[in-house]
């Protein structure tokens, strides 16, 4: 039996709305990210923020996994956000990148191999403010709980020959 997932449904033009969708977040994801795929980064329910994949490695599976997620730009990073919906716990992909920084990611059409590092103290709070401001319901996430919500700055690596 597939539960229904209540999914953060984003446009510019009516505001932030939660929505139930049928299907779990699995599925859910999986659509988000043929939908990035095949129309070169955008994705309908995610109007005026970006979005990238994550693709990564299970800590422990060693499993290779891709997950979507708003970013902003800091300079060359990649500011990621680790809400999982304002759950009391941090989501699956922290952990994986927390174990093996190394991975890459997708803005539109490019490919990007990246080092995570989650970020603490004043550059944290500062940018996480950064993003609240603009995107109200981040905001509420972090009001609906005991977490601090980590923020995961990606940095391009250098790779030899350029």
């Amino acid at each position: 039996m597939t539960n229904p997932v209540n999914i953060l449904l984003i446009s510019p033009r009516e505001g932030w709305r939660a929505s139930t969708l049928s299907g779990n977040v699995n599925d859910w994801n999986a659509r988000t990210i043929a939908e990035f795929r095949r129309n070169h980064g955008k994705v309908g329910n995610f109007e005026g923020v970006t979005l990238l994949l994550i693709s990564h490695k299970g800590a422990r599976s060693g499993k290779s996994r891709v997950n979507p997620v708003v970013y902003v730009k800091d300079g060359e990073r990649y500011i990621v956000f680790a809400t999982k919906r304002g759950a009391d716990t941090n989501p699956d992909w922290y952990h994986n990148l927390k174990a093996n920084p190394e991975v890459q990611i997708e803005v539109g059409d490019e490919k990007i191999n990246v080092l995570a590092e989650e970020l603490k103290g004043p550059e944290r709070d500062i940018l996480w403010s950064r993003l609240a401001s603009t995107n109200p319901q981040f905001a509420q996430y972090q009001r609906q709980t005991k977490r601090i919500i980590p923020v995961i700055a990606f940095t391009p690596r250098k790779t030899s020959g350029k």
